[in-house]
C-alpha cells in the first residue's frame, strides 16, 4: 500500500487516493475477516484501546481486526476500570498506554480529543469518535459497504436521515461522499440540520445537498437511506429531545417497492422497525461486519508503515 497518513483523526485529512487504498486493502482482507484464511501480518504488535464513551461495534471490530491479524489488544472499555477514576488526565493516560502499544484507538466525548492525543504520543492514533465531531473509520466501512453491495460509490444517490447536527457519523460521511460526486439529501427536523460549517465546506468543493424535513421527498430518488438515531446523550435540553425523538421511522410499508437499501451505523432504537431487519432492504448488520476488514486494512497500513 502507498497509504500516506500517520494518524486517522478526521476524514478531511484523507485524499480520495487514501480512501481507495484502504477500500482495496479491505477487499483483499475480507476472507481473513471471515476466518476463511489466516494472516500473521501483525504478529507481536499490540493495539491500545482507550474508550471513554460506550461502544459495542467499534470496539469489538477493532479487537477482532487486530486478533485476525495475529496481534494483541490491551486497554479499557470504560473509564471505571482505569485510573481515570483517580483523576489521571487524558495526556498522561495516553502517554502511558502508548508505552505499551504500537497504535492507539481512542473514543472520547470531547471533540478534538483524538487530535490532541496524537500530538502527545509517538505511535499512530485512530479516532474512534470524538463527541459530535468525526468518526472516520465508520465512514470508511460505510463506503466499503456501499461499494460491496451496490457495486460502486460514484454516482450513487444517498439520503442522510435523522440527527445530522450531533451525528459524527454523518459529518464524516458527508465529506467522503462529496469526494465521489455522490448526490446527497439531508433529511432532518429543523432543530437537527447538518451544521452550517459542514454545508459551507461542501459548497466550497462544489458539493450541493438537498435539505428537507420530509422523507417522502427523497424515497423515490435515492439508492441508500442512511438512517441515524436521535442521540439523547448529545442533547443539552431533555425536553427538546423528547419532542423530536420520533421524527422519523423507517418501516416496511414506507420502503416497500422502492429500489434502495437501508444502512445505519447502529445502535438503532425505534427509527427502523424490526420488520425491516429481515428484508433485503436492511443492510446494517452486514454493514457492521464490514467494519472488521476495513479496520484490518487501517491497522495494517498504520502499524506496518510506522
Amino acid at each position: 500500500m502507498s497509504f500516506t497518513l500517520k494518524n486517522i483523526i478526521s476524514i478531511k485529512d484523507f485524499s480520495k487516493k487514501d480512501i481507495n487504498e484502504i477500500l482495496k486493502s479491505a477487499e483483499s482482507l475480507e476472507a481473513v475477516a471471515r476466518s476463511k484464511e489466516k494472516s500473521d501480518s501483525l504478529t507481536g504488535k499490540i493495539l491500545g484501546m482507550m474508550f471513554y464513551e460506550p461502544s459495542t461495534r467499534t470496539r469489538l471490530s477493532f479487537e477482532t481486526a487486530m486478533k485476525r491479524l495475529n496481534g494483541g489488544v490491551i486497554g479499557f472499555a470504560e473509564t471505571g476500570a482505569s485510573s481515570v477514576t483517580k483523576g489521571e488526565n487524558l495526556a498522561d493516560t495516553a502517554r502511558m498506554v502508548a508505552e505499551y502499544a504500537d497504535a492507539l484507538v481512542i473514543r472520547h466525548d470531547l471533540e478534538g480529543a483524538a487530535r490532541y492525543v496524537s500530538d502527545m504520543v509517538d505511535v499512530p492514533v485512530i479516532n474512534a469518535g470524538d463527541g459530535a465531531g468525526q468518526h472516520p473509520t465508520q465512514t470508511l466501512l460505510d463506503l466499503f459497504t456501499m461499494q460491496r453491495i451496490m457495486g460502486k460509490i460514484k454516482g450513487l444517490k444517498v439520503a442522510l436521515i435523522g440527527d445530522l447536527k450531533y451525528g459524527r457519523t454523518v459529518h464524516s460521511l458527508s465529506y467522503a461522499l462529496g469526494m465521489y460526486g455522490v448526490k446527497m439529501s439531508f433529511v432532518s427536523p429543523d432543530e437537527l440540520k447538518m451544521p452550517p460549517g459542514i454545508v459551507h465546506d461542501l459548497n466550497q468543493n462544489n458539493v450541493v445537498a438537498q435539505e428537507t424535513s420530509d422523507i417522502n421527498e427523497v424515497l423515490d430518488e435515492v439508492d441508500v437511506l442512511y438512517v441515524t438515531r436521535i442521540q439523547k446523550e448529545r442533547f443539552p435540553d431533555p425536553e427538546e429531545y423528547s419532542r423530536i425523538k420520533g421524527a422519523y421511522r423507517i418501516d416496511y410499508d414506507l420502503i416497500k417497492g422502492k429500489d434502495l437499501i437501508v444502512m445505519h451505523p447502529l445502535p438503532k432504537m425505534d427509527e427502523i422497525a424490526h420488520e425491516v431487519d429481515h428484508t433485503p432492504y436492511g443492510k446494517y448488520f452486514e454493514q457492521a461486519f464490514y467494519g472488521v476488514p476495513v479496520r484490518m486494512a487501517i491497522l495494517e497500513s498504520l502499524i506496518k508503515s510506522f
